[in-house]
């Protein structure tokens, strides 16, 4: 055994080195990882897809009914969704899910772990609750993003999971644009799903950019480029009162998230999708004139396209021909926004 004399004998020196990447970790911080691993690209589906949503309100009942339609014919979906409810609380069994009965009716219910782990669809669409920073923070929204992320893969090899991006309230202190903006690279893609990312790069979640088309189309509408929208307002709900509701979108606003999901699963435009729709209950939706309607769907498009993410290198190769060799190597592959 050393003595403490033998102990204090030893050369100081080394000892304060092997130190310094500590002293330097509590300056610093721990070391920021690289970019995101590069998407592979994907190829575009030979049919109609089996999806699988899981989340909340802003998934809602309306919009996969919605994309149903839009979709080619043979389109099937199931979903688990709550009111405000993390990614925490679909997973564990013992957590409460706020408005379990009323948002999960059959045909479309199926429970979550059953269904995502049974291989049986060809995409699982994955969001986490708002306030964002709060579910990674307080609810380990990282964790079980890729807990739920790895159940898809194991579960059939050729399902693809994606990231559904969403948005925050229209009062948000610092702004709903900016929110939009500064959180898809720093909070969803580096923060929420980056863990995932980095783990599973040859079978990474893809991105529904459905935010960024949000901001997109409202930017368009208060601009005056879209036929009978003047504002972003238009986009959500209205309570019994009339007054705006700030999270939650109306049929106008669940069309256009639709449209952004089925540009990104079918890897297709949705210029020429049809514009009147019925809602999951059967009555009509409210409609966008045809002219809007064409106006919202070139602007989906161009959105999806100008995401790395998306997994859309080939459309946004076919889409761009005069593309550079080396601006579609980054189309297909970049890290980001």
């Amino acid at each position: 055994m050393m003595s403490r004399r033998a102990l204090l004998a030893v050369p100081v020196v080394p000892a304060l080195l092997g130190l310094w990447p500590l002293s330097h970790w509590l300056r610093t911080g721990p070391l920021r990882p690289g970019p995101l691993p590069q998407v592979p690209v994907l190829m575009p589906p030979e049919g109609a897809l089996r999806v699988y949503h899981l989340g909340h309100s802003l998934v809602g009942s309306d919009m996969p009914h919605m994309l149903a339609q839009l979709a080619p014919q043979g389109h099937r979906w199931n979903s688990q969704l709550g009111s405000g409810t993390n990614l925490k609380q679909h997973w564990e069994p013992e957590l409460a899910i706020l408005d379990f009965e009323t948002s999960n009716q059959p045909p479309a219910f199926r429970e979550a772990r059953e269904a995502i782990g049974s291989g049986g669809y060809d995409a699982v669409v994955l969001t986490e609750m708002v306030e964002l920073r709060d579910a990674i923070r307080y609810f380990d929204g990282a964790a079980y993003f890729h807990r739920w992320a790895n159940l898809a893969r194991a579960g059939a090899p050729q399902t693809r999971v994606y990231l559904y991006e969403t948005w925050h309230h229209l009062n948000d202190p610092e702004g709903w644009e900016t929110r939009i903006s500064n959180d898809l690279d720093q909070l969803w893609l580096e923060q929420l799903s980056g863990k995932d990312s980095r783990a599973a790069p040859d079978r990474p979640a893809y991105l529904i950019p459905a935010g960024q088309v949000m901001a997109a189309v409202a930017r368009a509408a208060e601009a005056g480029e879209i036929d009978g929208l003047t504002s972003r307002e238009d986009l959500f709900a209205r309570t019994k009162t009339g007054a705006l509701d700030t999270i939650h979108i109306n049929d106008l606003g669940a069309y256009v998230v639709a449209l952004t999901h089925y540009a990104v699963l079918y890897q297709h435009p949705p210029l020429g999708r049809p514009h009147r729709l019925s809602r999951a209950d059967g009555s009509a939706a409210q409609s966008l004139s045809a002219t809007a309607a064409e106006q919202v769907q070139r602007i989906v498009w161009q959105v999806v396209l100008a995401q790395p993410r998306t997994g859309l290198a080939l459309a946004a190769q076919a889409a761009s021909p005069q593309t550079s060799s080396a601006q579609a190597t980054s189309a297909q592959v970049g890290g980001g926004s």
